[in-house]
Parts: structure tokens; C-alpha cells; sequence
């Protein structure tokens, strides 16, 4: 018989790693959680300010105007609400309307994580000079699916000089 030790775990150490790292996870998991939200957020609400910076620009660059819209499909302005998605046309008639044969620039696909904010403006249009086409100031609210106890809704206020801001604040 040999006296040589085996090197290795043994089961009662293999299982209290397991139960330590378990422990761990259901510790992270909900932290984890709410920054995957505001992660979330944060890029939805950097891609809808991108979205309007380029209809902006594009209003000024083709000297008839441009605008976005809710569109679920990006074929036509046909969106209930932001979350459906969004896409960004040139206004070759200046009409601040999305009309058939006008150029789509750009569409984003809906997010299934945020919850649709009804009565709000779902077409916002700028003039050639990249004003807002609007008499007054249009706001977008992205809000997600499930908020906590975190300022994860996001309001994007359109100026009528056509300025974005965003505005953090506590889920309505």
C-alpha cells in the first residue's frame, strides 16, 4: 500500500463553496437589477436625443426641415407612444408632416422594457433653420416597465429653438 495524498476538493468543501457563492448571487442579483434598468434608460434615452440632433440636422442641412415620429414599422408616423419606436424623416415638401416618398433617415426599433406615456406629442418637426416647428416646448417621457424606489424616468424637453434637455426624475 502507498501513502501517497490525493490532491483535490472533497465534497463537503465543493458543497460550502457552492452555498457561499449562492449566497452571493442572491445578494448582487437585485443590485444588479436596477443598474441593468438604468443602463436601460440611460442608452434609450442617449438614442432618442441622437434621433433628434440628426432630425435637426437634417432640417437645417436640406433647408426644408425633417422631424421624428412614434412609428412602430418606420414606414409611417403609425406610433401610440415612444417605447413603440421611432424614426427620423427628411421633410422634402416642408410641411412638418411625414408624407408618402418622403426619405426615412433613421428608425429605432421598439423596447419592450419601457411603458408607452400616452398624451404627449408623437410628431416633433423642425424648420429649416432647426427650430422646433411647435409654438411651445414638447416633452417625450420614457418611463420603464418597473421603476423601484430610482429616478429612472427619463423626460426629454424639445425647446422651441429646438434644444434637447433631459431631465431625470422619480417614476410618475
Amino acid at each position: 500500500m502507498s501513502l501517497r495524498r490525493i490532491n483535490g476538493f472533497t465534497l463537503l468543501e465543493l458543497m460550502v463553496t457552492v452555498a457561499v457563492l449562492a449566497i452571493l448571487a442572491a445578494i448582487a442579483f437585485p443590485s444588479f437589477q436596477s443598474t441593468l434598468r438604468s443602463n436601460r434608460m440611460a442608452t434609450t434615452s442617449n438614442e432618442l436625443i441622437a434621433a433628434l440632433s440628426l432630425a435637426r440636422s437634417e432640417a437645417v442641412k436640406n433647408t426644408r426641415g425633417a422631424g421624428i415620429c412614434a412609428s412602430s414599422a418606420g414606414t409611417s408616423c403609425d406610433g401610440s407612444t415612444w417605447s413603440g419606436g421611432w424614426m427620423v424623416w427628411g421633410d422634402t415638401d416642408g410641411n412638418g408632416t411625414f408624407d408618402a416618398g418622403e426619405p426615412v433617415l433613421r428608425f429605432a426599433e421598439g423596447r419592450p422594457a419601457l411603458e408607452g406615456v400616452s398624451g404627449q406629442d408623437l410628431t416633433i418637426a423642425f424648420d429649416a433653420r432647426g427650430r422646433n416647428r411647435a409654438a411651445a416646448a414638447q416633452d417625450i417621457t420614457l418611463l420603464p416597465d418597473e421603476c423601484g424606489n430610482q429616478d429612472l424616468q427619463r423626460r426629454l424637453t424639445i425647446s422651441p429653438t429646438g434644444q434637447v434637455r433631459l431631465h431625470k426624475e422619480k417614476c410618475a
